[in-house]
């Protein structure tokens, strides 16, 4: 193949290198033909399969996934056209071409498909092309000497275009492995009936954790870094981790140990601080609180640990509501208490068992102070809501019967009157 430029610039090739030229299109064409017609017949399938696997739906993935099957097919298709039998360097270039396009499309819509930056599919799409035509046309070495030859070397150890473009394809496929694996996995954690909601959310942790820990040791090994040679930075690595990532490691832990004793969990109602609403999520660096107003509230793992915590829905979900309400003191007490029962009786979100109750708890200066005690099951959908709208319907009945509603007053009494003094002062 090294002939193939200047033979192309000086002269025709025969006739039988013209022929194989033009069967080699003809198997282009039928290759990507009959890739096309898979790729739609098993798209629609395997997008099903991967989304009872993956739990991935959205708009377009059989679309995808026939673009991917297309390409799959094309591409070891055309490898097996090219390895048959020894072809002329015109044909074989032309297929090399047709596969590197292929396999360039192939690597393009995987990392497309897992929702990786366009970026990188567009890297990644890249060396599979342009390594391919190489490849076939003169074969690798010659673009791994010139992409060594742009370097510099530290000591021992030579850093070049060629070992930095081999790194980051590597850490681009392993963590495209990762994501793919980890996505299935925590599918399948997901659908495991014996785990409860919090079991899986720590299976789902540990499998990430494991997962990194594998591809970290993967791409050490693929890329050939020699681990004895970072022993001498080892120290001095583990002191920065110490000092540095102190609170990020100390907040993972944290989660961890959130996770194994249950005391909070997804969905539990819980107060932090100022901090009141449901928990949607525990990361590994914080978690997500999202209060009524639709703010979402991330609190480092140590402060759930270190802090004290309120958890509505801790060993049950069902939380009593304290209503205050004061009525004046000329009303009819036992009334007004059988009104505030029957407002609180008719919310929809109030248990009717245990049934609502009105407490007095004191003598005030201007009004005799009671309580209605609630239970409602669903703290994470409000509890202002469930006062005003009992308090809104309190106040209807005390109007219809009658019962007063107090305001401050105050009775100023003057024990001596100077004689001196004028009345009109």
């Amino acid at each position: 193949m090294n002939g193939l430029a200047s033979r192309l610039s000086t002269e025709l090739p025969d006739r039988p290198e013209l022929i194989s030229a033009g069967a080699a299109i003809v198997i282009i064409a039928l290759v990507w033909a009959v890739s096309a017609f898979v790729g739609r017949k098993a798209g629609v399938p395997l997008a099903r399969l991967w989304e009872r696997h993956a739990g991935a739906r959205h708009e377009g993935i059989a679309d995808r996934m026939c673009g991917l099957v297309r390409d799959g097919v094309a591409a070891v298709a055309l490898a097996v056209a090219i390895q048959i039998e020894p072809w002329p360097e015109l044909p074989e270039f032309l297929l090399g071409v047709a596969l590197g396009v292929a396999a360039a499309m192939f690597a393009f819509g995987f990392i497309r498909g897992l929702h990786l930056p366009r970026w990188a599919a567009g890297l990644l799409a890249s060396v599979a092309f342009v390594g391919i035509v190489a490849d076939v046309a003169d074969g690798l070495t010659p673009v791994t000497d010139a992409l060594d030859r742009i370097g510099f070397s530290i000591g021992d150890t030579r850093i070049s275009l060629l070992t930095v473009l081999q790194a980051a394809v590597t850490l681009l496929l392993l963590f495209a492995v990762v994501k793919l694996a980890s996505r299935l996995i925590n599918h399948s954690i997901h659908r495991t009936k014996s785990l409860d909601p919090t079991q899986q959310l720590l299976a789902q942790k540990l499998a990430g954790v494991a997962l990194l820990v594998v591809a970290f040791f993967m791409g050490i090994e693929i890329i050939g870094i020699d681990l004895t040679a970072l022993a001498v930075f080892s120290g001095a690595f583990g002191l920065a981790v110490g000092f540095g990532l102190q609170k990020t490691f100390g907040n993972l832990i944290a989660g961890i140990i959130l996770l194994m004793d249950r005391s909070i969990k997804p969905g539990d109602v819980i107060v932090v601080g100022d901090s009141f609403g449901h928990v949607t999520k525990i990361g590994v660096r914080a978690v997500s609180v999202v209060t009524r107003d639709g703010k979402e509230h991330l609190i480092p793992n140590e402060n759930l640990m270190t802090q004290e915590v309120e958890n509505w829905s801790y060993s049950s979900r069902d939380v009593r509501m304290h209503i205050p309400v004061g009525v004046g003191y000329d009303s009819d007490l036992a009334l007004a208490q059988r009104l505030m029962v029957e407002a609180a009786t008719q919310s929809q979100r109030v248990l009717k068992n245990p049934p609502p109750t009105v407490w007095l708890r004191a003598f005030g200066e201007s009004s005799v102070d009671h309580e209605i005690l609630v239970w409602i099951t669903d703290p994470e959908a409000g509890v202002g809501n469930v006062q005003s709208e009992i308090l809104n319907r309190l106040w209807v009945l005390f109007k219809e019967n009658g019962i007063e509603l107090p305001f401050p007053q105050r009775d100023v009494r003057v024990k001596e009157w100077s004689a001196n003094a004028s009345p009109n002062a």
